[in-house]
């Protein structure tokens, strides 16, 4: 059981930081979802579910799509901002 729930926080995780990765991208070029979409070549509803980091099925495939429309690589897509602590400076 707890392997299962670790797997299931791991895949949260990686949905989320993703949906916050694309939106950032997109935000950055100007870009609105459906134009995102649309350079994509996946429907507007999906970059919406994509982007609410609710589970949508996202393939590697249109990770890579998306990478290619936002011009970065699927690293920078999958990329995890860490705040570090500044202690003791």
């Amino acid at each position: 059981m707890i392997k299962s729930e670790n797997h299931k926080e791991q895949t949260i995780i990686l949905r989320n930081k993703i949906s916050y990765n694309i939106k950032k991208y997109r935000k950055n070029r100007k870009y609105t979802q459906e134009e995102l979409a649309e350079i994509a070549d996946i429907s507007y509803d999906f970059m919406r579910r994509i982007e609410s980091t609710k589970p949508c099925g996202l393939s590697i495939l249109t990770l890579y799509k998306i990478a290619m429309a936002l011009n970065v690589s699927i690293d920078e897509l999958l990329e995890h901002e860490v705040i570090k602590e500044n202690a003791g400076e």
